[in-house]
């Protein structure tokens, strides 16, 4: 008698967990006025190693958000998780860097991005092998014993962001981190970014003004709405990695920077009303 055929059945995929997983967000203030809302309803999943930029108008809550990820704020209501586990407070998977750059003008660049490494308990040895590991990175192996105010604006967000990168977080949250920096520096420190990032391959959540930027960074643009803050829209970044200053002028990077304008504007002429 012949044998009965088998059937292979395929396995069904193991779908990817989110990240960080923001879940009916909102988050409101008490003001002289009464209660002021920055955030309402937000929903969003970012994945593993995937890097998102942010847009909207100024005051829409983009850095409420990111506060309340990084553990800095906590949210009126819902809730934020990294790799399942309710966000209550800063974690040590989780690095910042803000628009200013914090550093300490007493210690040179090597001893501010070796404070955060003295912090969690590494030997002397391993602090220095790792802060120059990531000198290399932003390209100031040079600049080492330098202090801050030796340093123009540009090197210092390098040094802020080796600090944060030293660290190893799993995720790196960034609130406008070039904003304050001219056309030239802005650029060459988006393209070290993007180069870091592919090295490293940590989530990133990347607040910007810029569409541009936005745009050159991201995988994934979210836009948010005027006040209350929501997630508005979110849009699709195909263009391929890697990506240099050349991709700006490249025909679908302007379709979506267009596109992407065109809402963000709309948001802002609804706070002008």
């Amino acid at each position: 008698m012949a044998g009965t055929a088998q059937v292979l059945i395929p396995a069904s995929p193991v779908l990817e967990q989110p990240k960080i997983k923001i879940e009916n967000l909102s988050k409101a203030y008490q003001v002289r006025n009464g209660r002021l809302i920055a955030l309402s309803d937000a929903n969003l999943d970012i994945m593993p190693n995937e890097f998102i930029s942010v847009v909207g108008p100024s005051g829409c809550g983009k850095t409420t958000l990111l506060n309340i990820i990084a553990g800095l704020e906590q949210a009126t209501s819902g809730n934020v998780e990294v790799d399942g586990k309710k966000v209550t407070g800063p974690g040590k998977e989780r690095g910042v860097v803000f628009q200013q750059y914090a550093l300490f003008p007493w210690k040179t660049v090597i001893k501010n991005i070796e404070f955060g490494l003295k912090l969690r308990g590494y030997s002397k040895a391993e602090r220095r092998e790792r802060a120059e590991q990531y000198l290399k990175y932003v390209n100031l192996k040079d600049f080492a014993h330098a202090y801050p105010k030796e340093l123009s604006g540009g090197m210092k967000q390098r040094v802020a962001i080796a600090r944060a990168y030293a660290v190893q977080p799993e995720v790196l949250l960034m609130d406008e981190p070039f904003g304050a920096l001219d056309a030239q520096t802005r650029a060459q420190l988006q393209e070290d970014l993007l180069k870091t990032w592919q090295t490293e391959k940590k989530t990133c959540f990347f607040i910007t003004h810029d569409v541009e930027e936005a745009v050159i960074l991201g995988q994934r643009v979210v836009i948010m709405s005027a006040r209350p803050g929501r997630i508005k829209e979110i849009i699709d970044v195909d263009i391929p990695y890697p990506r240099d200053q050349t991709t700006k002028m490249d025909p679908r990077f302007i379709e979506i920077k267009n596109e992407i304008w065109s809402k963000v504007y709309k948001e802002y002429l609804e706070v002008q009303k």
